[in-house]
């Protein structure tokens, strides 16, 4: 008989499961640092993120008063949470460390650089947030990026070529 297995499994970061991946933050920003921070929820929310329908394209965090939040991600209300349920776009408290904060967050406003939220996930049933220090990219920036891109597939497909 084959048992059946009731731990969830886990890759080898301890992620249980990856809700919602921001792709364009990493065409439209150069990220120099990456912190993962809890962030706070509701009920609801929490039910909602589980269902794995978050939206993090339009997201940005920011510092107020010595602490971050999450702006504009989207999670959409849960249907069976009824009359309980909470608001879609409402700012959400980042957990972060002091020293993180102040080391982390106070960078990206003295140096021009913003919090970009990168992936949202459960580990060991809590929902992180990876959150990246970027620079914005120019337009010349993006062209180079995808020449280099292209020379580097090009050296690929000639060495291939050679090998047969």
């Amino acid at each position: 008989m084959a048992k059946s297995n009731t731990k969830k499994e886990k890759n080898n970061d301890g992620i249980e499961r990856v809700v919602s991946e921001n792709r364009d933050a990493r065409r439209r920003f150069e990220i120099v640092k990456e912190l993962e921070c809890g962030i706070e929820l509701v009920g609801s929310e929490v039910k909602s993120l589980r269902c794995g329908t978050v939206s993090l394209k339009e997201a940005y965090a920011k510092v107020r008063k010595d602490e971050v939040f999450l702006i504009n991600c989207e999670v959409p209300i849960y249907i069976e949470a009824n009359r309980f349920n909470h608001k879609t776009k409402r700012d959400r408290k980042l957990l972060m460390h002091r020293r993180e904060i102040n080391k982390f967050a106070k960078k990206a406003t003295e140096q021009g650089m913003t919090l970009v939220p990168l992936r949202l996930y459960f580990r060991n049933g809590r929902a992180k947030l990876l959150l990246g220090l970027g620079r914005g990219l120019k337009l010349h920036d993006k062209r180079q990026q995808l020449k280099e891109r292209d020379m580097k597939l090009d050296a690929r497909r000639a060495f291939l070529s050679r090998r047969k």
